[in-house]
């Protein structure tokens, strides 16, 4: 009896031990549990992600291996991220990756205890995401998607140099785009520029917001928006044929039509933020004491079809 008492014993230790390796890899290291929350699926985003996921495996961190990753889509609804945000929580997240604003927020308004990275927010504590981009101070810290707005505004000038009347296509709700906004107001005011806000709170809101510009404005310019810049082939739609140029605040917004803009690359901040991972995974530093990286060095890109559709002749000092 009592030796048929220890082999069961042994055998319940063992299934025990077994049903625990899932968080274990098969070196025993820990396997690391890392949620990622995108707010809405286009390019940048995408790219995004990308970038972390690659620089992850570059380093060592590969899903299915010594990591899991749990990639979710919010599809641009604010509901959605505070769903999933709960669920990154409730499965014991060691890290959570939330890629641009709305989602970033959300999660930080669910946790301060699981570390969170944040990319493709354009300023993290305007955003009330940290007390300050370079003590942020709590559990969140990441990559900054800044883009030169200044540059972007003499961009617009050089390419459309009768330019008098803009406006502004962004989504109201989304503090990002209204920072990147009242930067480029600044700017237009310098350069004796008017301009209109044309606001969104929808993707239904665009076709009619767009359309409502036709006859008004000279040149319309799109900051780094997640709704106009998942909606931009409707944007295009409108603008092309009443021959508005779009200056844009992100590269991904010209494969739609926008003519042009001094971008980042979203792959590397991915990338960036990546790097920002491992040292957390590690246990070489924490959130609360690691600053905002930026990506330095943005790039210039013309969209020439769209010049040409425009009829607008490209400086040859561009």
């Amino acid at each position: 009896m009592k030796k048929l008492f220890f082999i069961l014993f042994a055998g319940i230790l063992l299934l025990s031990c077994s049903n625990n390796s899932s968080s274990s890899s098969s070196n025993g290291d820990k396997t690391f549990k890392i949620g990622i929350l995108q707010l809405v699926e286009h390019n940048a985003l995408d790219q995004a992600n990308k970038g972390f996921v690659d620089g992850l495996k570059e380093a060592g961190y590969e899903d299915g291996k010594n990591i899991t990753i749990d990639y979710q889509n919010a599809q641009g609804e604010q509901a959605n991220c505070i769903t999933i945000s709960q669920k990154f929580v409730n499965d014991k997240a060691d890290l959570i990756l939330a890629i641009a604003t709305p989602a970033a927020q959300a999660v930080a308004n669910t946790t301060k205890d699981i570390p969170i990275l944040v990319t493709a927010v354009t300023d993290p504590a305007d955003s009330k995401l940290v007390a300050d981009n370079n003590a942020p101070g709590g559990n969140v810290t990441g990559t900054s998607d800044l883009t030169p707005v200044k540059e972007q505004m003499d961009l617009l000038k050089k390419l459309v140099p009768s330019v008098q009347n803009i406006a502004f296509l962004y989504n109201s709700s989304e503090q990002n785009s209204k920072f990147q906004v009242d930067m480029a107001k600044l700017k237009a005011d310098e350069m004796g520029i008017s301009y209109i806000d044309a606001t969104i709170t929808n993707p239904n809101d665009i076709q009619q917001v767009v359309q409502s510009l036709v006859g008004k404005v000279d040149a319309i310019y799109a900051p780094t928006d997640n709704m106009v810049a998942a909606g931009m082939a409707n944007v295009i739609s409108i603008t092309e044929p009443a021959k508005i140029p779009v200056i844009c605040g992100e590269a991904g917004m010209l494969e739609a039509g926008g003519l042009a803009t001094y971008g980042i690359d979203y792959y590397e901040l991915g990338k960036l933020t990546a790097n920002q991972a491992v040292r957390i995974l590690k246990g070489e530093a924490s959130p609360a004491s690691m600053p905002i990286e930026y990506i330095q060095n943005p790039v210039l890109e013309v969209n020439t079809n769209a010049a040409q559709k425009l009829g607008i002749t490209i400086p040859a000092d561009l």
